[in-house]
């Protein structure tokens, strides 16, 4: 069987409904409870799984705590240079 996650209006719960009964149990609706909790769970969760990838690939660098502190004290000047009055 293959698992599809499908987003649909509820208008249409009874068309689904009907589909789902004529399958003769070809068709199943399970609750996801990730979706129950989170409605953007798998959209949250590819974005994070893509930047895992670049960083295990090398096409994102990882910073270590010193250039981490002096690339946010830089962006810190270029804030206080464009919006400080």
């Amino acid at each position: 069987m293959t698992a599809r996650m499908i987003r649909y209006d509820e208008r249409y719960e009874d068309q689904i409904n009907e589909l789902v009964a004529k399958s003769n149990g070809e068709i199943e609706i399970i609750k996801d409870p990730n979706l129950e909790y989170d409605p953007y769970f798998y959209e949250r969760k590819a974005h994070l799984d893509k930047v895992i990838e670049t960083v295990d690939n090398g096409t994102m660098k990882m910073l270590d705590q010193d250039e981490w502190d002096l690339e946010m004290k830089k962006l810190d000047e270029e804030l206080d240079n464009l919006y400080a009055d």
